[in-house]
């Protein structure tokens, strides 16, 4: 992960941002920011690095503020799991980061967001029959 990080930051001597084309190194860096900040939707994940001392590390906390940029909707519409954003912005607190360290922390997390996708999906499928119910009231009483 630091690695990464610092090849991001153009840290390293393997790899370099500025060795590439200006459009090259941007599309590379869109393209890592955008696959390291979905997973920061993952609990277990952040669990992972807090266990490793990375939340304790000021670098990377910066690095997080940095990302914040993410929830703007020009770059937001690109995420698939936008649930990463809300965890994105709960790291940016120092209790949330120490608190993530617990697996049960992280546990807990998981299944709130399982019981928010079920509920969601639920409440997705009754919008839904209803609109498919009065699509076919307004068929039949145009006939």
């Amino acid at each position: 992960m630091r690695k990464l990080l610092s090849n991001l930051l153009c840290g390293s001597n393997s790899y370099c941002f500025s060795r590439v084309s200006d459009d090259t190194g941007n599309r590379l860096r869109f393209q890592l920011e955008l696959e390291f900040v979905q997973c920061l939707a993952n609990p277990n994940y952040l669990n992972f690095l807090a266990q490793r001392g990375y939340f304790k590390d000021k670098p990377f906390v910066n690095y997080l503020k940095y990302l914040l940029y993410w929830k703007e909707p020009e770059y937001a519409k690109y995420l698939k799991y936008p649930q990463c954003l809300h965890m994105l912005e709960l790291l940016q607190y120092e209790h949330f980061r120490k608190e993530l360290v617990n697996a049960q922390c992280a546990k807990f997390i998981d299944e709130q967001q399982i019981l928010h996708w079920q509920h969601y999906s639920r409440k997705r499928m009754r919008l839904q029959q209803a609109l498919a119910e009065q699509q076919q009231q307004n068929n039949t009483s145009v006939k």
